[in-house]
């Protein structure tokens, strides 16, 4: 049989499209992994009250998770409480520092912060903040301790080893979450002005501000190190990504409504907004400037807040089923919610 030269060119061409279309599948499935996130549990916690932010302590496997009351300590292995600390008055945010083996709660309704033992989770000191303390981070680079007072518009900042509060930073808004850089620098989300605020937390001072609109309400932030890059998460259902460097905007993303909580894993470039209304959106850093939304995950209602295990790279949240709407009482003018279902209370974990 005589082999045309025709016949080894078209050969050819048809290995190359092979190979093509095998590196063109791979790399789509590579891309489609990087948001492909699910439910992998669902952790049934229970208990009455309220809830806020989740806290993750990668050094003995556990999760803080917030309550109206207390603090509920969670193994992360069996999903058992083992511990929980009491005396919270609409309990908010807690913080962790290794160094000094202490744990950081606030207490929205009595303006508090407890310090508590990390390893027996002992009660040590009530120190007063100020009005309306929610979120809270430990700084490693100043070693200080950041409350986050919303209707104060202010940072208290506290000594980890002695409870005691050492500072007052005003922030000129209503702060909501904040993270650190670790090299010096606080970043923080000015929720009744759609703006971030940059803070030096050794000097107690605010260094810069600038504007995330069209952002509304910012609530959670996260931060990529590495690329300086912010992701605040807004109340009109959109993400802010801003250059921590330049101090300004670089793009918006679509998220779900009811959002109160952001996360950012560099090992996978992905950030996380968590949405009350029981989505999680994933959203993937493709370069430092260019992001994309990959997937929403569907979680549990009021599934607002969120956590990241820097470890195994699962993420938690929680949420709870709820019962119709009451009747609005006559002259009532205050917010009305729907009953939270007894027992419901639940983790989830999600996992790529």
């Amino acid at each position: 049989m005589v082999t045309r030269p025709s016949d080894v060119r078209a050969r050819r061409v048809a290995g190359i499209a092979t190979l093509l279309g095998v590196a063109i599948a791979g790399l789509a499935g590579a891309q489609s992994s990087r948001g492909s996130y699910h439910v992998a549990q669902r952790v049934p916690l229970g208990g009455e009250g309220g809830w806020d932010y989740i806290a993750v302590d990668t050094a003995r496997g556990r999760l803080f998770i917030t309550r109206s009351d207390r603090v509920m300590v969670v193994d992360q292995a069996t999903g058992k409480q083992v511990g929980e600390i009491t005396g919270l008055k609409r309990g908010h945010g807690v913080a962790l520092d290794y160094a000094t083996n202490h744990g950081f709660a606030t207490s929205g309704a009595d303006s508090t912060v407890t310090m508590f033992d990390l390893g027996t989770l002992a009660v040590l000191k009530r120190t007063v903040a100020a009005v309306d303390d929610d979120a809270v981070l430990y700084d490693p680079a100043s070693k200080r301790v950041f409350t986050m007072n919303g209707d104060a518009g202010s940072a208290s900042v506290i000594d980890p080893s002695s409870g005691e509060r050492v500072g007052n930073i005003d922030l000129g808004g209503k702060p909501e979450f904040a993270v650190t850089d670790g090299a010096g620098k606080l970043y923080v989300n000015i929720e009744d002005k759609g703006e971030i605020v940059e803070v030096d937390p050794a000097a107690m001072t605010v260094t810069r501000r600038w504007s995330i609109a069209p952002c509304e309400e910012p609530t959670g932030l996260a931060i990529d190190v590495a690329h300086r890059r912010l992701f605040s998460v807004c109340g009109n259902k959109v993400m802010a990504v801003s250059d921590a460097t330049s101090g300004t905007l670089l793009t918006t993303l679509p998220i779900g409504a009811g959002v109160d909580g952001a996360a950012f894993d560099a090992a996978s470039g992905n950030a996380f907004a968590s949405n009350g209304e029981g989505t999680v959106t994933v959203v993937h850093e493709d370069t430092p400037d260019r992001f994309r939304v990959v997937s929403t995950v569907p979680t549990m209602t009021g599934a607002r807040t969120i956590a990241l295990d820097l470890k195994s790279h699962r993420v938690y949240t929680v949420g709870a089923r709820f019962g119709p709407m009451p009747a609005a009482a006559a002259g009532s003018t205050g917010r009305r919610r729907p009953p939270m279902i007894p027992g419901s209370f639940t983790l989830l974990v999600l996992e790529p």
